[in-house]
């Protein structure tokens, strides 16, 4: 099947219903299917075809689906870039997956048009009122391009921080089966309002909020960028019924002025992943809003979703809860052995969520995904007796302090036990006896005090001596990516950390 026939299905069902808003901007399911229509008849007149790959630089506005689905009804590839990247990054975006065309918002369209040009690629600008007038002017391509289940739909690339970003190639049936596994976890349908907070160009939110919404015909809207005061006034205005963020969209929400008068009653289920939700922040999350969070687990070269924490089972908080139907886990050890519960190891996963490969790297993918279909994640986990996952961290995260193993996520959750902290990253730091030492940037809440040497020895008296932070700092904000994820390699340390 072709992913863009769940728009097509939908609009077909519920024509006048709503399926993306934007404030007082609102297409039907009538008008969105036509206008990706549209834009599929207008990338096919200029010569792009089946299987030819189309960069997507667009915000969350209702351009993204409109953009993303008609590339897609064509039977073309979609390829979602961050709308922040300069030039010389577009230009590698669209030269490696070899785009013949770029769709970029007006606003960022400078290094969108020198990246197309250095690639080759034709620009194409979007402008409320001028994109709708070319629209308008062109022939709608009206049947959905039929497309086999193998067939790549979307490139997303990884985020480079362990070199060159590498396009992760996913095809109609991964995105088709995770969308449906997440209709079932966050029970989507005609009546469900998605709050797009989380990045359309990013596998999160495009996979389980607008994927998923638009497959079961509820209404999707959209943030353009993440505030956590316009978050909290859209739940209330649109009654939002399904909430899905990172950890850093909880406490920013949790810790904003409006959370004690908010109306969030219309919250039926909130989703976290991305990174590890703190047990701390959950907690009160959940006392504050009354509203479950189910944590879950994915990267972009699983669709995303591959584990979650199920509505209506037994659920473990700090877990990232147990596979999707159809999907296999388990932990290894460097050697590639499989690990009882309770070791910690590498997580590797096989099933229909797992990429094509990553587009035009064979060596690549075969060092990802071995001969029997198990991807090597790059995270460090462990597996209790009731086969619930818990992340203990990156593997390239992990610190090894004196030929001791610190795992950051550990540390990271007592410090978010402290009533002062509001956000915190621990990270490792070069020393010349030990190898590596144990480092905590932190982020205080409004109005609260604490001081670094009061922030040490509160965990130093709940964790072994050899674990818990040398150096503790504190910063106003953390560094973070477009979903909101904080970007540990980007955290300074200072020269002179305060240390003990």
């Amino acid at each position: 099947m072709n992913l863009a026939e769940n728009l097509s299905r939908s609009a077909a069902a519920r024509p006048n219903a709503q399926a993306v808003k934007l404030d007082d901007a609102v297409l039907s399911y009538a008008a969105l299917d036509d206008a990706s229509a549209r834009v599929a008849g207008l990338l096919e007149a200029r010569g792009v075809g089946p299987g030819d790959r189309v960069g997507i630089m667009l915000p969350n506005v209702p351009y993204f689906p409109a953009v993303y689905y008609g590339i897609l009804r064509l039977g073309a590839v979609a390829v979602p870039m961050n709308v922040l990247l300069k030039g010389r990054e577009t230009a590698f975006y669209l030269k490696d997956p070899e785009a013949k065309v770029v769709f970029a918002w007006a606003d960022f369209a400078e290094p969108a048009r020198s990246g197309a040009a250095a690639a080759g690629a034709e620009c194409i600008e979007v402008r409320p009122g001028d994109f709708e007038a070319l629209l308008s002017v062109s022939e709608r391509l009206r049947e959905v391009t039929p497309r086999a289940d193998g067939a790549s739909a979307v490139i997303l690339y990884t985020s480079g921080t362990t070199g060159t970003p590498k396009g992760a190639e996913l095809t109609h049936g991964n995105l088709a089966r995770n969308c449906e596994a997440s209709i079932a976890l966050f029970t989507i349908g005609p009546d469900t309002v998605t709050l797009g907070a989380l990045p359309l160009f990013h596998t999160f939110g495009q996979t389980c909020a607008m994927n998923t919404t638009l497959s079961a015909g509820g209404c999707l809207t959209l943030l353009a960028r993440f505030d956590p005061g316009k978050a909290l006034e859209v739940i209330a205005r649109d009654r939002v019924t399904v909430f899905e963020g990172v950890p850093t969209m909880y406490g920013a929400m949790l810790h904003h002025p409006a959370a004690q008068t908010a109306d969030v009653s219309s919250l039926q289920v909130c989703a976290c992943g991305g990174a590890s939700l703190p047990v701390e922040l959950m907690r009160t999350f959940e006392e504050r809003f009354g509203c479950i969070i189910l944590e879950g687990y994915g990267l972009s070269e699983t669709s995303p979703v591959a584990s979650f924490n199920h509505p209506g089972r037994r659920r473990k908080p700090g877990s990232i809860g147990t596979p999707i139907a159809g999907v296999q886990m388990k932990v290894i050890s460097d050697a590639g052995e499989d690990l009882p519960a309770g070791e910690v190891g590498e997580i590797v996963i096989r099933g229909h969520n797992v990429m094509k490969g990553y587009f035009n790297r064979a060596a690549a993918t075969a060092e990802a995904i071995d001969p029997d279909g198990w991807f090597r994640s790059g995270d460090l986990a462990r597996m209790d007796e009731d086969g619930f996952f818990f992340i203990v961290d990156r593997k390239k995260d992990l610190i090894i302090r004196g030929g001791y193993n610190v795992y950051p996520r550990e540390i990271e959750e007592v410090l978010y036990e402290h009533p002062a902290v509001r956000e915190a990253a621990v990270v490792r730091i070069a020393h010349a006896e030990l190898g590596e030492e144990v480092g905590a940037a932190v982020v205080l809440k409004d109005g609260a005090s604490a001081t670094a040497a009061q922030l040490q020895a509160f965990v130093k008296e709940q964790i072994a001596a050899y674990k818990y932070p040398r150096h503790v700092w504190l910063v106003d904000e953390l560094p973070k990516g477009p979903t909101g994820k904080i970007l540990k390699r980007q955290i300074e340390v200072p020269a002179e950390a305060p240390a003990r």
